[in-house]
C-alpha cells in the first residue's frame, strides 16, 4: 500500500477570527508539523489542499486574503504538490483523484480543518474512489458552533469516521514505513 499524508485547509485564515478559534489549534499544528516530517523521514508524499473561495469577497480563503496562505507551521515546501478545491471536498471539481492515482497512492493519511466540513467531505470522497484511509484523531479540529463545543464535533467526527469510513488513531500511533 503506497501512503501520502494530507493537509486539509490548514490555511492563516482558520487563527484569524478571535471569536472561532480552532480547539486546540496550537497542538493540532504541531502534530500535523511532526507528521509532515516524519513522512518526509520515511519517503511519503505531502499532499495539500487549499480551500479558494469564488463567491464571498470577504471571505478569509480569497487569493489576496491574509487568510488564505497555508499557515506557516505546516507550510508545503517548494516541489510539495497542492491542489486548490473551491467546494468542500477535496475531489469534487479538481484533479485531486487523477494526481492520487498517477502516483499510485491507495492510502491516505488525513489532517486538517474543519472536522466536520472539508475534512469528512475529503474522508468520505476518498472512501467512495477506494482508497484506504487514516483520520489522524488529534490532527483535525474546528471551532465552537451555537450548538456544540469544537472538542465534541471532533469526537462524533472521529466515532462517526471510525471503522466505516477509516481507521481512526492519533499522530502518535501514525506510521509511514
Amino acid at each position: 500500500m503506497s501512503k501520502a499524508l494530507v493537509i486539509i485547509d490548514v490555511q492563516k485564515g482558520m487563527w484569524a477570527n478571535p471569536a472561532y478559534p480552532p480547539y486546540d489549534g496550537e497542538g493540532v499544528l504541531r502534530r500535523i508539523g511532526d507528521l509532515i516530517a516524519k513522512a518526509r523521514a520515511g519517503g511519503v508524499p505531502v499532499m495539500y489542499v487549499q480551500h479558494h473561495d469564488l463567491d464571498n469577497s470577504d471571505h478569509p480563503f480569497k487569493p489576496g486574503k491574509e487568510g488564505y496562505p497555508f499557515h506557516d507551521a505546516i507550510a508545503p515546501l517548494a516541489g510539495d504538490d497542492v491542489t486548490v478545491k473551491h467546494c468542500s471536498s477535496a475531489f469534487h471539481g479538481t484533479d485531486f483523484d487523477a494526481k492520487l492515482k498517477r502516483a499510485g497512492i491507495d492510502h491516505l493519511v488525513v489532517t486538517g480543518m474543519q472536522s466536520e466540513y472539508c475534512v469528512d467531505s475529503a474522508v468520505r470522497g476518498a472512501v467512495e474512489r477506494g482508497y484506504t484511509v487514516t483520520l489522524v484523531s488529534d490532527a483535525h479540529s474546528t471551532g465552537d458552533t451555537r450548538v456544540a463545543k469544537a472538542r465534541d464535533i471532533i469526537a462524533i467526527q472521529n466515532d462517526t469516521m471510525s471503522g466505516s469510513f477509516a481507521r481512526v488513531v492519533p499522530a502518535a500511533e501514525v506510521s509511514f514505513v
